[in-house]
């Protein structure tokens, strides 16, 4: 166990050992028994620290949604350019994923084994976070930042296709780019794509 993880309360733990299980095996495939195995106590000790498997998938896709959430707020409350919002946007999104990429790829593979209405809710919560995003890009495309003939329906979710592969492909001991740098060149690529050619 690093020390990281040692350092965390025991349910924080259990939280993070079961979104490897998830990520792994699929949260339909893994089971309380399996994350009793992983964390080397009896299945029955599970209970006292979480009350079901369910219970951990939320937590871990209400809590990454806050944090996207949160991240996208600090965000809007700039006075920048439509284009620089985006791109600070974007920028935020890739860090919040490469903070916990194993959080990051259950909550974007394995959310839809919520229940209701938490599932519902949580849907809500990434359709609102989605047009915060699209409303960024319609304000560009008001003010003349963006081209005027773009689909910003079609703008927002090739955005969303291309950064939420991330968790999917992203190593950081792979000795690729640092998040940050990651998030700059895709948020170059994404943005000056939408942008308004100088006349």
């Amino acid at each position: 166990m690093t020390e990281a993880i040692a350092n965390l309360s025991r349910k924080e733990q259990v939280i993070r050992k079961a979104a490897e299980l998830f990520r792994e095996k699929g949260y339909a495939a893994a089971s309380m028994r399996d994350l009793a195995q992983l964390l080397g106590i009896e299945a029955a000790s599970l209970y006292s620290h979480i009350k079901s498997k369910e219970e951990i998938l939320r937590s871990l896709c209400f809590d990454m949604a806050a944090e996207f959430r949160k991240s996208l707020e600090e965000v809007e409350k700039q006075n920048v350019s439509s284009s620089e919002k985006l791109r600070r946007g974007i920028i935020g999104h890739i860090q919040v994923m490469a903070k916990d990429l194993t959080a990051s790829a259950v909550f974007m593979n394995e959310h839809r084994h919520l229940s209701q209405p938490y599932l519902r809710d949580f849907l809500l919560l990434r359709i609102n976070y989605i047009n915060r995003f699209k409303t960024i890009i319609e304000e560009g495309v008001k003010n003349g930042e963006f081209k005027s003939t773009i689909d910003k329906k079609l703008a927002v979710m090739t955005l969303f296709s291309s950064l939420n592969w991330m968790p999917m492909w992203y190593d950081p001991s792979g000795g690729i780019i640092e998040p940050v740098e990651l998030g700059v060149q895709l948020a170059d690529m994404l943005v000056n794509g939408l942008k308004q050619t100088p006349k």
